[in-house]
């Protein structure tokens, strides 16, 4: 299983690429109200926004990888590296986006790091 880990990872990178290109594009656009008409008067720059359509874009190149690892490896040893994604949209909230990273979440993260390493040592 250890020979699928390059594949597990890029899914895992994609999947953190399309996170942080929905995050730019939803961003960019103004913010509307959560109602039917809300979302209904912003779905044109919604649905148009290059970062979001870029993010849709990669989130199913992502899905297709995914697809491929579950085709090829056990679903208990593949999907526990899918939490390092959480951690690299940790890491790039704090440090590009300046985000709050506060205790509860470094926990978190270091909790996911070590279940991947556990996993990985299986």
């Amino acid at each position: 299983m250890a020979k699928f880990i390059p594949l597990i990872l890029f899914t895992v990178l994609t999947n953190f690429g399309s996170q942080i290109l929905l995050k730019k594009g939803m961003t960019s656009i103004a913010q509307f109200d959560i109602s039917a008409s809300g979302i209904m008067k912003s779905a044109f720059d919604i649905i148009f926004n290059p970062y979001v359509i870029s993010g849709l874009l990669v989130m199913v190149i992502s899905m297709g990888s995914h697809l491929v690892v579950l085709s090829r490896v056990d679903i208990s040893y593949a999907y526990p590296f899918l939490g390092l994604s959480f951690v690299l949209t940790a890491l790039w909230g704090y440090f590009v986006l300046s985000e709050d990273v506060n205790t509860y979440r470094i926990l978190g993260v270091l909790l996911i790091c070590s279940g991947v390493a556990l996993v990985a040592k299986s």
